[in-house]
């Protein structure tokens, strides 16, 4: 058998426009690109970590490099698990080994996986955070969306202003927010009162990543979704109680094969499924696409941010999110 060898690029993404959230502004995302070769058989996979727990692209490249030696004599997909930390650096490995294993078993990593067919589903499309004016504006732009997700900031009066804008302006469309870890227990009676008064369907992460505790005094109407409070695996047991809905991402989990892990956790234990994304290209955007086969909400929006994209990239068409056999996961996607 060929040996195996590892290719690792970093790449500095320009954003359309500048995207606010609760105490951040992005104008630029940098990511992490693995390629594995193994004889003529090829695996991609892209990682951008998670800023919030400073996995940044020194980080996740000493990651990748501490493993490059078991990597390069070969190594399954759980044994990456335990051997590398979860994170973006472990997404990139873990969805190039996906790739690699469908392109040597002559399959689709979907039937790799065990699961059905893919279909197009809906994706949300997200407003980053702005005056309610602008907010509305741009969600008037998003013509093709049927779901919304804004981004609050945890100035209660300024957050429920941008809603009822943003809610006058799309009256139809299903709308979530998300709180990035912006609110305080003290404002969440009137921030969930004043989203059911909009009809708002999520609130995702309201409270900073280490007071999960503080939702035992939480009822809601509307259901509460995880994000930045569960990682792993090992997280989904807590969030039984507190949280309604799990909120998986590729560069928190460490890649797909985890991912796969948490939502069927979470389904049994009764919790709902999301996917969701980090800002990235097409090629980040598909494996994650896989994962939202089998997630009551999907948020992969991700690509839609830059100002260019891989090509073929990821469709967005009538609200759905389509990642097609030639940009990931089957032998069609990898060039000669």
């Amino acid at each position: 058998m060929a040996r195996m060898t590892l290719e690792v690029s970093t790449q500095t993404l320009q954003l359309a426009e500048p995207f606010r959230i609760s105490g951040y502004v992005f104008e630029t995302w940098d990511v992490v690109s693995v390629t594995l070769r193994n004889g003529a058989d090829v695996g991609r996979g892209e990682g951008g970590g998670a800023y919030y727990l400073g996995d940044d692209v020194p980080h996740m490249l000493a990651a990748i490099e501490a493993a490059r030696p078991a990597i390069e004599r070969g190594i399954s997909r759980e044994a990456l698990r335990a051997l590398m930390p979860a994170g973006g650096g472990r997404n990139a490995v873990d969805c190039a080994l996906w790739e690699l294993e469908a392109m040597r078993a002559g399959v689709a990593v979907w039937q790799l996986a065990g699961l059905a067919e893919p279909r197009p589903v809906r994706t949300t499309f997200t407003l980053g955070a702005d005056t309610p004016e602008a907010m509305a504006d741009k969600a008037r732009s998003y013509r093709q969306a049927r779901s919304i997700k804004m981004k609050l900031t945890g100035d209660l009066a300024l957050d429920l202003a941008r809603v009822a804008a943003v809610r006058a302006a799309r009256g139809a469309v299903w709308l979530g927010v998300d709180g990035n870890q912006g609110f305080a227990l003290a404002d969440l009676d009137r921030l969930i009162a004043g989203l059911v008064a909009h009809d708002v369907s999520l609130l995702e992460q309201p409270l900073p990543r280490g007071r999960e505790a503080d939702l035992d005094q939480v009822k809601s109407p509307i259901p509460i979704a995880g994000d930045e409070s569960l990682l792993t695996l090992a997280d989904i047991a807590g969030a039984v109680g507190r949280f309604d809905v799990v909120n998986i991402k590729l560069d928190k989990s460490g890649g797909l094969t985890e991912g796969l892990a948490m939502a069927a956790e979470a389904r049994r234990l009764g919790l709902g499924v999301m996917v969701g994304c980090m800002v990235g290209t097409s090629l980040a955007m598909a494996p994650a696409f896989l994962l939202g086969q089998v997630c009551d909400l999907v948020d992969l929006d991700g690509a839609t941010f830059l100002a260019e994209d891989v090509a073929p990239g990821v469709t967005y068409d009538n609200g759905d999110i389509w990642a097609g056999p030639e940009l990931w996961g089957s032998r069609a996607a990898v060039p000669a």
